[in-house]
C-alpha cells in the first residue's frame, strides 16, 4: 500500500528536543500495536474489551473537572433554590462538556501534540504568550477554588481545630503525592483518581438514600425543560461551570499517554473510539454524582428561607441541623466527599498546569520542578485568600463568584483555539472535524461564551462602580472583545490562505 493512502499527522524524530507530554517510557503499551495490518485489512480493528480497559483512564481524570468544588457549589445553590427545575439542564451541560472533550482528546490523538503545544507552533508570538497567560489565570482561579474546598472539608472533618490557612497547607502538599505517584506510572496514578471518584460517589450517594429526594420530581426535572425569571442565574452558573478552560487543555495531553501507531489510519481511529467510550461512561458518572448533589439540597433546603444562603462553608451544618444523626453523621460525608473533589481537582490542576508551561513555553524542566512553579502560582495567592477570609463566610461566596467570573473570562481562549486548530487538515489531517460535527460545535461554543458574558454583564452591573473603575473595566472588555475576533479571524483566514497557496 502507498504510504500516501493512509496519511494522517506523523510525529517526527527531530521533534525529540521539544517538550513532550509524556516520554516513549511512560506511555502505556497497548496490546496489538505492534502486529502489521494483514490480509489487506485498512480499517479499525475489531473492538476488544481489554483494550478499552486499557485506554480508560484519561477521561476520568478529565472528568474530575466536573466535579470540583466549584461544580459541587454550583449544584447545591442551583438545588436550593431552584430545586429539582434545572436537572435537564445539567444533563445537556454535561453533554456539551463531552463535545468539547471529545475534540481535545481527538485533536490530541489525531496530532501527537496537545493544544498548548499547537498553540505554540501555530499562532503568532504575541498572540501565544496571550493565550498562555490566560490559560494561567484560569488554572490559578480554578485552583484556588479546589484548594479553598479542601481546606473547608479538613476543617470540618478536624472540628474546626484546623484552621483554613492549614488546611491549605495540607492540601498544598498534594503534588508531592502526584509526583509519587508518578514514578510509579500512569496507570497508578489513574488508580489513585478511580479511588477518590469512587469516594465522592458512595459519599453523596449516601446522602441521596439519607435525605431520600423525591424519584417522581427527580425523573421530571431530567425529562422536562423548565426555567423562569427567578433561576436564570442559577442556570447560567450550571452551564458556565462545566467548560473549563484548563480542562480543554489537559485532555489533549492525557490522551497521549498511549501508545499509538500515527502511520496507521486504522489505529489512530481505533484509539479515538475507544477514548470516545470511556470519556462518555467517565461523564456519565459525574452527572449521576452531580445529580445526587443537586437533589439533595433540592429535598433538604428548596422553598426555604436559608436557600439563598448555602455554599461551601455552610452546607454541612445545614445538612447536620435538618438530617442529624444516623449511623455517620452527615456532616461528616459531605465533608468526606468534599475532600475528595478538592484534592482530586487539585491534583489534576497540577498536572493541567504542567501541560500548559511547557506546551506554550517549551520548558524541558524536571517534572518535579514544573510541579513546585505550577503550586506555587496557585497557592501563595490562595494562603493570602485563605488568611484574609478565614473567619467571614460572606466574604469567601464574593471572593467565589469572582473566581467565576476570572474563569468564564477565560473560556473563548481554550474554546476559540481547539475549533480552529480541530477543523484544519494541514494540522488534522483525515480526521479534521467535517462540516456538519463543526457547525454543531461552533454554535456549542457561541452558546456558552453568550451564556458567560451574561453571566460577566450581569456582574459587573452589579458590582462597578465608579468612573474609573468603569473606564478599568470598558477598556478592558473593548480590548477582550477584539482579541475574540482576532481569534477567529485568523482561524478562518489562515485556513483559506493555506487551502489557496499552491502545494510543494
Amino acid at each position: 500500500m502507498p504510504p500516501e493512502d493512509n496519511q494522517v499527522p506523523l510525529l517526527s524524530d527531530e521533534e525529540s528536543d521539544q517538550d513532550v507530554a509524556y516520554e516513549s517510557g511512560e506511555k502505556v503499551h497497548i496490546v496489538g500495536i505492534d502486529e502489521p495490518e494483514d490480509e489487506g485489512l485498512l480499517g479499525t480493528p475489531p473492538f476488544s474489551w481489554k483494550k478499552l480497559w486499557l485506554f480508560t483512564g484519561p477521561g476520568f481524570l478529565m472528568s474530575i473537572a466536573f466535579l470540583d468544588p466549584g461544580n459541587l457549589e454550583g449544584d447545591l445553590q442551583a438545588g436550593a433554590i431552584a430545586g429539582y427545575s434545572l436537572l435537564w439542564l445539567l444533563m445537556w451541560a454535561t453533554v456539551i462538556g463531552l463535545l468539547v472533550q471529545l475534540l481535545s482528546a481527538r485533536l490530541g490523538v489525531a496530532t501527537g501534540r496537545h493544544l498548548a503545544e499547537l498553540c505554540r507552533e501555530e499562532y503568532p508570538t504575541w498572540a501565544r504568550m496571550v493565550l498562555w497567560v490566560m490559560a494561567e489565570l484560569a488554572l490559578i482561579g480554578a485552583d484556588i477554588q479546589e484548594v479553598i474546598g479542601s481546606a473547608i472539608a479538613i476543617k470540618i472533618l478536624s472540628n474546626g481545630a484546623i484552621p483554613l490557612w492549614a488546611g491549605v497547607i495540607i492540601t498544598a502538599c498534594d503534588c508531592f503525592i502526584f509526583l509519587f505517584l508518578e514514578n510509579y506510572g500512569v496507570r497508578k496514578l489513574e488508580a489513585f483518581f478511580a479511588v477518590l471518584i469512587a469516594t465522592m460517589a458512595v459519599s453523596f450517594a449516601w446522602m441521596f438514600g439519607e435525605t431520600k429526594p423525591s424519584g417522581t420530581e427527580l425523573l421530571l426535572g431530567v425529562l422536562i425543560p423548565k426555567l423562569s425569571s427567578k433561576t436564570i442565574k442559577q442556570a447560567v452558573g450550571v452551564v458556565g461551570c462545566i467548560i473549563m478552560p484548563h480542562n480543554v487543555f489537559l485532555h489533549s495531553a492525557l490522551v497521549q499517554s498511549r501508545e499509538i501507531d500515527h502511520t496507521k489510519k486504522g489505529r489512530v481511529q481505533e484509539a479515538l473510539n475507544y477514548y470516545s467510550i470511556e470519556s462518555a461512561a467517565a461523564l456519565l458518572i459525574s452527572f449521576i454524582i452531580n445529580l445526587f448533589v443537586t437533589t439533595v439540597f433540592a429535598k433538604a433546603f428548596y422553598g426555604t428561607e436559608v436557600a439563598s444562603t448555602i455554599g461551601l462553608v455552610n452546607a454541612g451544618q445545614y445538612l447536620q441541623d435538618k438530617y442529624g444523626g444516623g449511623l455517620f453523621p452527615i456532616l461528616y460525608i459531605w465533608a468526606i466527599g468534599l475532600l475528595a473533589a478538592g484534592q482530586s481537582s487539585t491534583i489534576t490542576g497540577t498536572y493541567a498546569g504542567q501541560f500548559i508551561m511547557g506546551g506554550f513555553l517549551n520548558l524541558k524542566l524536571k517534572k518535579w520542578l514544573r510541579a513546585l512553579i505550577t503550586r506555587s502560582f496557585a497557592i501563595v495567592p490562595t494562603m493570602i485568600v485563605a488568611l484574609v477570609f478565614d473567619t467571614s463566610e460572606a466574604a469567601l461566596d464574593v471572593l467565589n463568584e469572582w473566581l467565576n467570573v476570572l474563569q468564564s473570562i477565560q473560556i473563548p481562549f481554550a474554546l476559540i483555539p481547539l475549533l480552529c486548530l480541530v477543523s484544519k487538515e494541514q494540522i488534522m489531517g483525515t480526521f479534521k472535524i467535517g462540516s456538519v460535527l463543526k457547525t454543531i460545535a461552533w454554535l456549542v461554543a457561541v452558546l456558552v461564551i453568550v451564556i458567560n458574558g451574561y453571566l460577566l454583564f450581569d456582574f459587573f452591573s452589579n458590582e462597578v462602580t465608579g468612573v474609573m473603575f468603569t473606564s478599568i473595566v470598558f477598556a478592558f472588555t473593548g480590548a477582550y472583545i477584539a482579541f475574540i475576533f482576532y481569534l477567529v479571524s485568523w482561524g478562518f483566514a489562515s485556513s483559506a490562505w493555506r487551502r489557496l497557496s499552491p502545494s510543494k
